[in-house]
Parts: structure tokens; sequence; C-alpha cells
């Protein structure tokens, strides 16, 4: 009895269990530089039943639907930009990523820079002809 009581006030002390930390530390809301698209990015089931990382665009304004329209996207917002990234290091992945105002979907890495900050990098071939751009948390 004395024994179940103490195993009693010793569950009681203690404190809940956390909340589980995001699968990517990356997931969130991410605003481009222009502030013209919103992405959301998270976990998205792989092939293999394990989870990637993904984003889709929950925000974009009008130029930037156009834009995306003239480039065969007729609907931005719902739109996946970031396809299966996978960790490559520390506070990086790599995917692919799909340029709505050209159509096409490039080779990229995903960069970590710090808690509000990633660096999105897209290569036309093979790791030439690179642009970055650098998306904020909002």
């Amino acid at each position: 009895m004395v024994a179940a009581l103490m195993a009693l006030a010793m569950a009681a002390g203690s404190p809940a269990p956390a909340s589980p930390a995001p699968a990517f530390p990356v997931e969130g809301v991410w605003h481009n530089p222009k502030n013209s698209v919103a992405m959301k990015t998270g976990a998205c089931p792989d092939k293999t039943g394990g989870s990637k990382l993904c984003g889709w665009v929950v925000r974009a304004d009008d130029e930037a639907q156009a834009d995306a329209r003239d480039g065969g996207t007729p609907k931005l917002i719902g739109t996946a930009l970031l396809h299966e990234y996978r960790p490559n290091g520390r506070n990086r992945w790599s995917g692919q990523i799909f340029v709505p105002d050209m159509g096409r979907t490039f080779g990229s890495t995903l960069t970590l820079v710090d808690a509000d900050t990633i660096d999105v990098k897209g290569c036309l071939i093979g790791g030439f002809l690179c642009k970055t751009q650098t998306w904020r948390r909002g």
C-alpha cells in the first residue's frame, strides 16, 4: 500500500509529456523575398511509407498568380513547390522544386539559416545555372 501511494505521488508530480517536436525544424509558413507568395512546409508521405519535407502555396498575390498562369499553372494556391526533400547534412535538405512561372521542376537544396530564415536553391543543370532565394518565416 505504501509503495502504491509513493508511486501515485511521484506520478502526480511528474510533468505532462511534452508535445511532439515537428518532424522537420523548417515546418511552418514562409514568405518569398517579395512577399508575393507564402508557402507552408511540412511532412509529406513518400513512396516508401516514410516522410519527407514538402511545401505548398497558401497565399499568392495577383501578380504571382498571373505569372504562374503564364507558365502553365492555372491555380497557384495549393500547388506543391517543394517535393520530397530529404535530409542532406546539418540543417540542409535536398529535393525537387517546382517553379510555377516556368512550369518546370529542378533539383534543389533548402538550408535552414536560422530559426526564421531558409535559403532555397534551384539549379537548371547538375549544379550549374543556380539561383538562391531567401524566404522568411511568417
